[in-house]
């Protein structure tokens, strides 16, 4: 049995944000990354309640405890919609929604007896270059919409190591266009798409 299979038999996923499926994904790439030995940490834009960190951090203790796991989130929900954004099948995301407060992170940390990550409360466009790792190995992008992701991507492409892993999600989702345009305009061609995952790794 894999780490991944053991952690996501193990742990309850604490949100509808995400499925098992996608978890999954998310776990064996990490895992294969960790596996080859490669500089730097990992990184989450966009962590919501913490379901997905809080997996992260479980593979990071077990497999590779001298690496660190960074988090960036508004915790204010989503931000205002562009054009990009726009989409007639997705009229359910608005500003505001899936909000979660900094201190119910912090609070599903503590409760998993977990050590806590490196936390930035700000919109990820707010993120300062000094508020990131030097190298990175592994970085999952939740953003959601087109801004958030060009902005994320701006901050970790420069900062990714040879071989390392990006995952954007919503890659696919037609009720979410943005992160896909996103992705397009920044010039990034995806090596794979995955339960809507879109999987780029840095060469």
């Amino acid at each position: 049995m894999t780490t991944s299979e053991k952690l996501l038999k193990t742990y309850p996923i604490i949100s509808e944000q995400i499925e098992s499926d996608e978890l999954e994904v998310i776990l064996c790439e990490l895992e294969k990354i960790i596996a080859q030995g490669l500089a730097g940490d990992i990184v989450e834009f966009g962590c919501y309640c913490g379901t997905t960190s809080l997996f992260l951090q479980r593979m990071i203790q077990e497999l590779v405890p001298n690496k660190k796991l960074w988090v960036y989130d508004s915790f204010d929900g989503l931000p205002e919609k562009t054009k990009e954004d726009q989409s007639p099948i997705g009229e359910l995301f608005v500003r505001g929604q899936l909000r979660a407060t900094k201190s119910q992170f912090i609070q599903n940390f503590r409760k998993a007896h977990l050590t806590l990550p490196s936390i930035t409360k700000k919109w990820f466009h707010e993120v300062e270059e000094s508020e990131l790792p030097d190298k990175i190995c592994f970085a999952f992008l939740d953003g959601d919409y087109y801004i958030s992701i060009r902005s994320s991507l701006s901050l970790v492409m420069p900062r990714m190591v040879k071989g390392g892993i990006i995952i954007i999600d919503d890659y696919d989702n037609p009720k979410l266009p943005g992160p896909q345009k996103a992705v397009q305009d920044a010039g990034i061609e995806i090596g794979a798409v995955k339960q809507s995952l879109g999987i780029y790794r840095v060469t």
